[in-house]
């Protein structure tokens, strides 16, 4: 992918200075973030060595997620799917497929994931090489890639460099997929109820045992 282009800050300030103000405003806010919600598109490129390149796949929804690594996506469109974490295990139903696959959530398994930058997990500084891509007005973009071996390659994030509120990320795997998911009404520290992250499979539902060691690249 070629890379955004660089854009001065419309206030004036250094690349420097908005890099740093991002950073510090990113960390504080969501080191004082407990749960949060938020409607979501996200859009999913394949990666292809030649030939024609496969059309993104688009899906739409409600996300909810929780420290520490609890989640439910509510995926609405194009169908119907859920992903639900209670921090222990993690489910992904498929009900046109009437299928229920079940994990452990062992640690690090949603390294790279938006989930662990939006709970504030870890350092930024610490654990990143950090690149600005671009800085105007109230949209700052980070390119992130981790000091140590993870499961992703890089993982983009756009947020508002004086609030730190995140409004988009891009994640880039170890195989050259690229997942863009854009966030909108978003909600911080409304307590969601303990039932939102527990699943259990409805009657009927086939339930898939895997290994997280399957699900890795």
């Amino acid at each position: 992918a070629t890379p955004a282009p660089r854009t001065a800050p419309a206030d004036g300030a250094s690349s420097d200075d908005c890099l740093s103000r991002t950073i510090d405003a990113l960390q504080t806010r969501y080191e004082n973030v407990k749960d949060v919600r938020a409607n979501f598109v996200q859009t999913t490129r394949a990666a292809y060595t030649g030939g024609v390149a496969p059309d993104p796949v688009r899906s739409s929804g409600k996300m909810v997620v929780e420290k520490p690594a609890k989640m439910r996506w509510t995926y609405e469109k194009p169908e119907p799917s859920l992903v639900v974490s209670d921090g222990e295990s993690l489910w992904i139903y498929d009900p046109a497929f009437g299928e229920a696959q079940r994990l452990p959530v062992g640690q690090g398994f949603l390294s790279g994931a938006a989930v662990e930058f939006l709970l504030g997990q870890g350092d930024l500084r610490r654990d990143f090489d950090i690149k600005l891509q671009s800085c105007e007005g109230t949209k700052a973009v980070l390119e992130l890639t981790p000091r140590t071996p993870a499961s992703y390659e890089s993982l983009q994030v756009t947020a508002d460099p004086r609030t730190g509120i995140l409004s988009a990320t891009r994640i880039t795997d170890l195989l050259g997929n690229v997942t863009d998911v854009e966030l909108s009404q978003l909600e911080i520290n409304r307590s969601p109820a303990p039932e939102t992250f527990h699943f259990v499979a409805p009657a009927g539902v086939k339930v898939v045992e895997l290994d997280p060691a399957e699900t890795r690249p």
